[in-house]
């Protein structure tokens, strides 16, 4: 070392003995001294500029940790280490990676959400070019977690409306598929108009959830209900006139069961209809055909008809003695068919109108009509029992004589109640007669004047029995009387004879006397006043010698 410093020395020596003077040798050292002062000068620039570039180094490694905090909203502060300044970037060098590393991962992420966010957007906007081609654009500014929060809040709401939406679009496509299989559409073609992904969203492709894509299904379910609605009310319709025609045609059953299922839908609601092909075009036109069968028909069968309609009203006006002329209505009807000028749907309307109003009013008659039967009724039994009271075998042991008893209780019993029950009769009619504002007939009479001609005959009938019973008093007094003056006279008829005529044990010849029965009893009355006074007033006045009053 010391050889190649002497040799060195040597050759510097050497070098300067070969300058010619000393000044030349001044001006070389000056030189040699001005270059070396450069080469420290530089060195020491060198070394300057890298101490400053460490410092700017660590400067810059702390503005970006303290950047990154505040981009990723980190809390805690970064403190420079103690040391020298290459110690100092060693600590610093550790922070700053792992930020950057944090960093990555929230732009990731952010990327991630905001690719969620677009695509959301995109379906509910019906942008299908964006679906599947969304570019994220993340603001690597604020990447703070509170940021984060807020953007996974926003995708958790667009999520929620995605759901939302798929699911009114599954209810309409489901209410579309009922729809179409009541009234046996084409379900696929129908959907598929509105959206095609909606039949057919394999191979990646999702269920349009747009505004436009549930305006149309919106659309299409309102317009397929009302449709409904539509083919529901024609069935209806359709339904209620075969109904009202087989009725008219007196159709068969078993014609009748091959609409079953239509006329099933009569009182249903449209929401009650869900069987499949229930209100297909097809069985709409095949109702019509029906319908149109049966009305060329009924045109042909319409005399009949509406005979039979008559018919039926004074059937229903005979069983609650209504009296008509069926001969002049019967007559009128034939001469409006035969004119052709009257509708006979129309006439048929109006017949079952008549027949309606019959029905009603035979309704408001029938109390009346039913205690009339009962007033009839006792007053049959209350002839049979002045008969019965008449005949003087009444009490012989023959054949019936027990059942004739029996049936008199029960008469006497029924017979107590016919003033209470005629007087209930009477109220009746009057407050009938008062509600309807008409007169009550029975049989073309007035039932109140036929009530009021009975009471006056009853009344009439009970003193003429009184008086009767008067005088058979006073006839077995006169005979006492005979008996004790003359003595007693044996009979000439054989024992056991009658002296009535009839010789039937226990069935009296029964006069029919005030009888509800042909026009309740009214009719012969002055028979039944003549047969009355059989037996003179002045009975007491006739000569001894009569044969009445020896018994002859």
């Amino acid at each position: 070392m010391r050889a190649a410093s002497s040799q060195s020395q040597t050759t510097c020596g050497t070098l300067l003995q070969e300058l010619q003077n000393d000044s030349e040798r001044d001006r070389m050292l000056l030189e040699l001294e001005q270059e070396c002062l450069d080469i420290y000068r530089r060195k020491v620039e060198n070394t300057r500029k890298y101490k400053s570039d460490l410092y700017q180094t660590l400067a810059e490694g702390e503005a970006e940790i303290a950047r990154l905090m505040s981009t990723l909203g980190e809390r805690a502060s970064f403190t420079r280490a103690k040391g020298t300044l290459r110690e100092q970037l060693s600590s610093v060098k550790p922070n700053l990676d792992d930020l950057r590393l944090k960093k990555l991962q929230r732009v990731k992420e952010f990327s991630d959400i905001e690719s969620q966010i677009i695509r959301i957007c995109a379906e509910i906007a019906g942008n299908d070019q964006f679906i599947n081609n969304a570019e994220p654009q993340v603001d690597e500014q604020d990447l703070t977690v509170q940021r984060l929060a807020e953007r996974k809040s926003h995708l958790e709401e667009l999520q929620n409306e995605k759901a939302l939406r798929l699911q009114k679009v599954n209810s309409h496509i489901s209410a579309i598929h009922e729809l179409s299989v009541v009234m046996s559409l084409d379900f696929r073609s129908t959907v598929d108009e509105v959206h095609p992904s909606l039949v057919d969203h394999g191979y990646g492709h999702l269920k349009s959830i747009s505004n436009d894509t549930l305006a149309k299904l919106t659309g299409v379910v309102n317009s397929l209900k009302q449709e409904k609605q539509r083919r529901l009310q024609k069935i209806q319709d359709l339904g209620s006139a075969l109904m009202e025609l087989w009725s008219l045609l007196d159709t068969p059953t078993i014609e009748q069961k091959k609409f079953e299922n239509l006329t099933s839908l009569i009182s249903s609601s449209v929401d009650e209809v869900s069987r499949s092909g229930s209100l297909s075009l097809d069985v709409i036109e095949r109702t019509e055909i029906e319908v149109e069968q049966l009305n060329t028909l009924k045109a042909s069968k319409m005399r009949e008809l509406v005979l039979k309609r008559q018919t039926e009203l004074e059937e229903i006006y005979r069983g609650v003695h209504v009296d008509v002329d069926s001969d002049a209505a019967r007559k009128m009807l034939t001469n409006l068919i035969d004119s052709g000028k009257v509708d006979m749907s129309e006439m048929l309307f109006r017949m079952d109108d008549q027949i309606r109003q019959a029905k009603e009013e035979a309704q408001s008659r029938k109390d009346i009509l039913d205690r009339v039967e009962k007033w009839k009724h006792a007053s049959e039994e209350e002839i049979w029992l002045d008969g019965y009271e008449k005949d003087d075998n009444r009490y012989c042991a023959g054949r019936g004589g027990h059942k004739n008893l029996k049936r008199a209780e029960k008469a006497r019993t029924l017979v107590g109640k016919i003033p209470s029950l005629v007087e209930s009769l009477i109220t009746k009619v009057k407050a009938w007669e008062v509600e309807k504002g008409m007169t009550f007939l029975y049989d073309k009479e007035p039932l109140l004047h036929q009530l009021e001609e009975y009471t006056l005959q009853r009344q009439q009938r009970e003193e003429e029995k009184r008086r009767t019973r008067e005088q058979k008093k006073l006839q077995e007094q006169l005979a006492t009387e005979k008996e004790a003056l003359y003595g007693s006279k044996p009979s000439k008829k054989p024992l056991g004879q009658s002296t009535n005529n009839n010789t039937m044990v226990g069935t009296p010849n029964t006069r029919r006397i005030g009888t509800p029965s042909g026009r309740l009893g009214i009719s012969g009355s002055k028979e039944r006043r003549d047969s009355a006074r059989v037996i003179p007033v002045n009975f007491v006045a006739l000569a001894k010698d009569d044969p009445v009053s020896r018994g002859i």
